[in-house]
Parts: structure tokens; C-alpha cells; sequence
């Protein structure tokens, strides 16, 4: 039977390590495959008591239990992109370990060597499930795996005290077949099965949302691209009733002259400083889009026209501060806006239409302007726009 648990194991490693070799860059899942097979090399050093001596199987097998149980957890808090460190590891592992030579060696104690390993196993992924609460706010895949975790390592505290007490058998083989042995491979394999499933379902979870990424981003800029901002604007407004809305349409005037003067690497340097900038004076909520080659989109949520005068000027005069390794003294590129706020009953389409007529306006006026639905233009902010910035505030630079 205690082999049961780890065979399950095993299984679940080997699949964790099929991930891996498909998703190199998953470096976590190379951990969770490993877990599993050392906790497999513990229990048969256990099992088939190699070495004989008592003091030194111990050892051996608690060598095995425990570089397994901090691998586990490592891979756990990476998946999350949050580490314990070297110095706690090494600490852990010292403490245990050391404890078990202490209780193997110098005052030999089953009793307290079970004590040792299930109370330090069970704070070792208590303190890894803690550094995940964060998931708790995330999707429900990641709110099962915490629970799972924090069950699983709290699990060892009152199994331990409940099935082998405060006395252990003096023979190791009938401590093979106490009560305390038995319910700790069948709750191994049950929980940890049930870790291992769970980190399955989250790592796939991540795999499928990387693939949406990567289907709905512009790759050069990482903004959206034009088919998921069509997506997501127009479920935007059709839930957002008569709430205010307003589009911003932007391009960057004579892109083709830098093509054409400074090669293509020098248009892909603007375009992705050009992305980075946009996200950085929109708001969380905006939806920020690469709507074509040198073509930009974003969508304000309860924002007005005069909001979206504001925020087409900050972004020309952020425009205006960028250098470009081209054009060493800044200046080099700017660009034209058009905007447009939503009347009732409006379509997505209807929306980019009218921004669409505006920004061309803003090119027949000269360019690096923005143009408005009602053809006002304001090439800098008055007082009303000053007023507007507080609904739009910056985003911090990432």
C-alpha cells in the first residue's frame, strides 16, 4: 500500500514533465516533475529498508522526503513568480535534517523524528501557501490550487497527532503497519493527487490565456491588435447603455518617411515607443489597440470629448519628449488624432466612422493636431480640459 501513493505520483510527475518539455520556459513544471520522483526514492528506501541500519535509512529517506517537499513548494510559489529564497531553503533543510541526524544518531527518537518531518513538512507548504494568497483575487482555478495547498499542508499537523500520538512503536517493522504509516501514504496519495490535478488545471489555465494573448496582442507593441479591440469595444458598449464613451483615432504623421529615410527597424522603434507611451497615459479600463500599421485606437469608458482633447495633447507632447536612436535630438515624429463621442444608440462602427472623418481633418489642417466630433480643435488644454485630467490619470510605467 505505501507504494500506491507514490506509483500515483509518479504518474502525475511524468506528466508534468511532458508539459515541460512541450513549455521550456515553464521552468516550474521541471520542479513538479521531480518532486514526485524523489518522494518515490523516500518511501522505497523506506519500504525496502536500504540501508539496514536504522539511524542511516532515516537519514536517507528524510534526505529524499525533504528536498521533495521544498522542490514542490518552490514550484508552486514559481508558477506565481514569487520564490522563498536560497537562505529560507537552506534553513529548512538544515533544521530538518539536522534534527533528524540528532534523533537518528546522537538521542535515537521515532517519535520525534515523525514529529520533526510532518510538522516541518506541513510549515514548509504553509509558509508557500501563504505567499499565494494573492490568487485568492484571481481566477478560480488559482482559488482551488490555494485551497488545496493550504489543505494539504495543513493536513499533516492534526494527522500526525491523531494517528501515532505521543507513543511510536519500537520496532520499524511494525511501525510499517501502525495506523500512523497507513494513513499517511493514503493521505499522500489522496491530497497529493488532488495538488497535482489542481496544478495540471492551472498550468493548462496558463497556456490557454498565454495563447489568447498571443491571438489577441500586436506583437511589436503589445497593445491590442484590431480584431480583439473590435471584440472587446463592442461588447464595451453594448453593456455600457447611455453611459458617456468616447474614441480617440491616432496616427502617426508621414510614418512612411521614416521607413523610407531610416529603414524599418527605426519605423518599429517608433511604433513600439509610440505603444508604450499610449499605455502609459491611459487608464486601466481603456482598451489601447494597434488598429493598423501606423493606426491607433483607444476607447475611454465614461470619458467625454474634453477628456479625450486632454489626452490627445498629452500624448502629443509625450510624443514630442521621445528620442529615437535616429533622430538624436527628439522631435522626430508626431502625430494626428481624431475623436469621437458616442450618441446614443451608437455602433462600434458608427463611432470609428466619425473618428475616422476627423482624423482626417486634423491631417487637411496641417497635421499633429486633434480634431474633435464637433470640429473644434484645441492644440492645447484650457481650463475645462485641465479640469477633465483628473478622470484620466496616468498609468504607472511598466
Amino acid at each position: 500500500m505505501a507504494l500506491i501513493g507514490p506509483a500515483v505520483l509518479c504518474v502525475f510527475g511524468l506528466s508534468f514533465l511532458w508539459a515541460w518539455m512541450i513549455e521550456r520556459r515553464r521552468d516550474y513544471l521541471l520542479l513538479l516533475a521531480a518532486a514526485p520522483a524523489l518522494f518515490a526514492i523516500a518511501v522505497a528506501v523506506q519500504v525496502f529498508f536500504w540501508p539496514a541500519s536504522v539511524p542511516a535509512n532515516a537519514l536517507l529517506s528524510g534526505l529524499f522526503y525533504t528536498v521533495a517537499v521544498q522542490i514542490a513548494a518552490e514550484a508552486v510559489l514559481r508558477r506565481s513568480g514569487k520564490r522563498l529564497g536560497r537562505v529560507w531553503h537552506a534553513c529548512a533543510f538544515i533544521a530538518v535534517m539536522g534534527g533528524l541526524w540528532y534523533f537518528a544518531y546522537v538521542a535515537p527518537n521515532l517519535l520525534a523524528r515523525v514529529y520533526l518531518q510532518n510538522f516541518g513538512y506541513g510549515l514548509v507548504l504553509l509558509v508557500a501557501s501563504l505567499h499565494i494568497t494573492p490568487l485568492m483575487r484571481g481566477r478560480p482555478v488559482d482559488r482551488v490550487l490555494f485551497w488545496v495547498l493550504f489543505a494539504f499542508a495543513l493536513h499533516f499537523f492534526p494527522r500526525t497527532i491523531l494517528t501515532i500520538g505521543l507513543e511510536a512503536p519500537g520496532d520499524l517493522r511494525v511501525f510499517q503497519d501502525s495506523l500512523f504509516w497507513q494513513a499517511l501514504h493514503l493521505s499522500l496519495a489522496v491530497l497529493g493527487a488532488a495538488l497535482a490535478t489542481a496544478l495540471l488545471a492551472a498550468t493548462l489555465s496558463d497556456v490557454i490565456d498565454d495563447l489568447r494573448r498571443e491571438r489577441d496582442s500586436d506583437g511589436l507593441t503589445g497593445l491590442l491588435n484590431r480584431r480583439a479591440f473590435e471584440q472587446r469595444a463592442g461588447a464595451m458598449l453594448s453593456v455600457a447603455g447611455e453611459a458617456p464613451c468616447v474614441l480617440l483615432v491616432c496616427d502617426l504623421d508621414h510614418f512612411k518617411r521614416v521607413n523610407d529615410s531610416h529603414g524599418h527597424a527605426a519605423g518599429d522603434e517608433v511604433l513600439s515607443a509610440f505603444g508604450r507611451l499610449l499605455r502609459r497615459v491611459s487608464r486601466e479600463k481603456d482598451l489601447v489597440a494597434r488598429i493598423g500599421g501606423e493606426e491607433f485606437a483607444i476607447l475611454l469608458p465614461g470619458a467625454t470629448q474634453a477628456a479625450g482633447l486632454v489626452l490627445a495633447e498629452r500624448v502629443r507632447a509625450g510624443l514630442s519628449g521621445l528620442v529615437f536612436t535616429f533622430a538624436p535630438g527628439g522631435g522626430a515624429v508626431t502625430a494626428s488624432f481624431g475623436i469621437a463621442e458616442r450618441r446614443s444608440g451608437d455602433a462600434l462602427s458608427e463611432l470609428v466612422s466619425r473618428a475616422d472623418r476627423r482624423l482626417y481633418q486634423a491631417k487637411a489642417r496641417g497635421r499633429d493636431r486633434a480634431v474633435a466630433d464637433d470640429c473644434a480643435e484645441i492644440p492645447q488644454p484650457g481650463p475645462a480640459q485641465a479640469a477633465a485630467v483628473s478622470t484620466l490619470p496616468i498609468r504607472a510605467p511598466r
